[in-house]
């Protein structure tokens, strides 16, 4: 009775058996074929490595670029090496990123150009960019910034009008030998066709006052005028405390300001006290 009561037993782990075998087998292929598949995913990222690098050898043959090497591995791109200008990093980086198969980009690139010190590079900067935009279209009269300099690095702050203002500033001083890097915290103001105009107005009405025409003949505009959905800001330096009142009392004069915000600076203010004292 006992061995008639193992033969069912016997056969379905015989049964059992070949079942068992087979998922295995399943498993073992199917693992194996993830293996493949991993492994060619990564000969992928790396199979256009030395086109890349020819193309970046290429690219970066210019005289600027002299001292930059490029190396490729599964298409990521590392740029080694010095040059004059942060321009120069920058441009470097877009040409790398710009390639074709490129997964990244390690810049590494050291500006190793002028060594200029702090505060004389932020004189030169300043007066460039007071000076920046002249001639072209509004001018720099609807832009104030702001720079901070620490060893070589620059900090842009404040308002512009829009993105060409933008980018000739960052231009600007990106080219300037001493930069070492340039961190961009300036705002583009929105595009609105009712600020415009209230922009236009607001300049004819500050500059065109005949107690304030000798700021319009000065080229880097000491008045700067910030709009902002109707919110007037007025930045820059004039002579007196009378100037900054009458700039003010004519900007809330212009139809459609909502409010005017007085950040005039008015020069030698501290000079002018001593000598009414």
């Amino acid at each position: 009775m006992k061995q008639a009561n193992l033969l069912p037993t016997l056969a379905m782990a015989l049964l059992l058996y070949p079942a068992t075998q087979a998922v295995a087998q399943d498993q073992n292929q199917n693992q194996n074929q993830n293996q493949g598949q991993s492994a060619q995913g990564s000969n992928r990222g790396g199979q256009y490595d030395t086109d890349i690098q020819n193309k970046l050898q290429h690219d970066l043959s210019k005289d600027k670029f002299k001292n930059v090497k490029p190396t490729v591995e599964d298409g990521v791109v590392t740029l080694q090496g010095t040059v004059d200008t942060y321009a120069a990093k920058e441009q470097a980086e877009r040409k790398a990123s710009g390639a074709d198969h490129v997964q990244a980009v390690r810049d590494r690139i050291e500006v190793a150009g002028k060594q200029v010190p702090d505060d004389e590079l932020r004189n030169k900067l300043s007066d460039k960019l007071r000076y920046d935009r002249l001639g072209y279209g509004f001018g720099n009269v609807f832009n104030s910034l702001s720079l901070g300099v620490h060893n070589g690095y620059v900090t842009l702050a404040g308002n512009v009008r829009d993105e060409t203002d933008h980018a000739s500033a960052l231009s600007l001083v990106s080219n300037t030998p001493g930069v070492k890097g340039v961190h961009d915290e300036i705002q583009v103001e929105p595009t609105s066709i009712m600020d415009d105009e209230l922009r236009m107005q607001l300049a004819r009405r500050i500059y065109g006052d005949p107690a304030l025409q000798k700021y319009a003949i000065d080229p880097q505009a000491p008045i700067r005028i910030i709009v902002q959905g109707g919110h007037v800001g007025l930045y820059g330096v004039v002579n007196s405390n009378l100037d900054k009142q009458v700039a003010v009392m004519r900007a809330r004069e212009v139809p459609g300001t909502f409010s005017v915000d007085d950040h005039l600076v008015v020069a030698n203010a501290d000079k002018q006290k001593e000598t009414q004292k």
